[in-house]
């Protein structure tokens, strides 16, 4: 499997190392777009180190006194856990429930309105042993067991809201949802500089959500999986039915960069994305 566990295996937990970030190195950013990264999440001033600790890492923001104090207070995390990139070559940190519920890290962590949860992925940062991009996402959990499901049966939904409010210069390229299976994705959103597309079949096929989505723009994104096909929608509107079945799926959500530093990005060019919603429903 893709992030390097067995379909129905347990999941350790490992708190992430501290990781001093923010919206980007302000030399690889648009004005525009490093000022809406700021107003999202709150955090101006720090940039990517790796091996950072605690001390270095500048302070962000506190949410106002009785709004949410971590990110489970905004998303049910319960039947998740999180892939960080932090970690050794290969095996980066992945934090599970229930220790899930209680992380505040530099990579995932509420901004400074209380409301949404913040993803940030530096170019540099720790992959899988089985891909060559770093991560902050969410990966959908049974319990303590990975779910894995097929969509012969019942219907399987995932809900997306949130925004991308960053990507690196070089290679603008960011993954926000997918449907995944025992190998390699099924169906992915993700947005390439400004358009952001369905992509299936291996990559072969992009199906056209936005083709000029801005920056900081909100979207809802509707993954329905049920009778043999997996059915899209953006924004309330269908954009796509195909026909495509199969078993040992399982949802996925957050900051999957589809850049490096092969790439050309620096290591600190990140990648961020917001999120308000991320909810799951399987029925028979």
């Amino acid at each position: 499997a893709e992030d390097g566990y067995g379909p129905t295996d347990a999941v350790p937990s490992v708190a992430g190392s501290p990781l001093s970030v923010a919206c980007a190195d302000p030399a690889g950013a648009a004005g525009s777009d490093l000022t809406q990264c700021i107003a999202e999440s709150g955090d101006p001033g720090s940039t990517f180190t790796p091996g950072a600790t605690p001390s270095s890492a500048a302070p962000r923001p506190q949410p106002a006194r009785g709004a949410a104090r971590r990110p489970s207070d905004v998303l049910n995390l319960a039947n998740w856990y999180l892939t960080l990139p932090t970690g050794s070559p290969g095996d980066p940190d992945t934090v599970a429930q229930p220790q899930l519920n209680v992380l505040d890290d530099r990579a995932f962590h509420l901004d400074k309105t209380g409301r949404q949860v913040v993803f940030t992925v530096p170019a540099g940062g720790v992959t899988t042993k089985n891909s060559k991009h770093p991560r902050t996402e969410l990966r959908e959990m049974n319990g303590r067991k990975k779910a894995s499901w097929s969509n012969t049966t019942g219907t399987h939904t995932m809900t997306v809201d949130g925004a991308v409010t960053m990507l690196p210069p070089v290679s603008p390229s960011m993954t926000v949802a997918q449907i995944h299976d025992r190998v390699s994705d099924v169906v992915m959103v993700r947005l390439d500089g400004r358009a952001m597309v369905l992509v299936s079949d291996d990559g072969k096929t992009k199906t056209v959500l936005d083709p000029a989505y801005r920056l900081g723009t909100r979207y809802r994104i509707t993954l329905e999986a049920a009778r043999d096909r997996i059915a899209v929608s953006y924004n309330g509107q269908r954009k796509a039915d195909l026909p495509i079945s199969g078993e040992g799926w399982y949802f996925k959500a957050g900051a999957y960069l589809q850049s490096n530093t092969e790439k050309g990005d620096r290591p600190d060019a990140v990648g961020q994305v917001v999120m308000s919603t991320v909810a799951v429903t399987h029925t028979q």
